[in-house]
């Protein structure tokens, strides 16, 4: 398990725009843009990450995941609030 092929895991099951993994050990931090989060609730967003890993989790390999999701507009605000500060 690499945060290459969790990234693409992702990006393949689900429509999204883009999908950003950082992976220390079994502990995942994720980030994942799409319009699809636009109307979801907050516990949906992350049911909807979560599916395509639930093997990895179920298995052990993956023992925490950190899940951020964003609408493609979030993320844009996002960034650039990332920049001022």
């Amino acid at each position: 398990m690499t945060s290459d092929s969790i990234q693409q895991r992702l990006l393949d099951e689900l429509d999204v725009s883009e999908v950003l993994v950082k992976l220390d050990g079994g502990h995942a931090n994720i980030t994942v843009v799409g319009e699809l989060f636009s109307d979801l609730s907050r516990v949906k967003k992350q049911q909807v990450v979560y599916a395509p890993l639930k093997d990895l989790i179920a298995s052990g390999e993956l023992h925490a995941v950190s899940i951020r999701t964003y609408t493609p507009t979030e993320w844009q605000r996002e960034k650039k609030l990332a920049m001022l500060s």
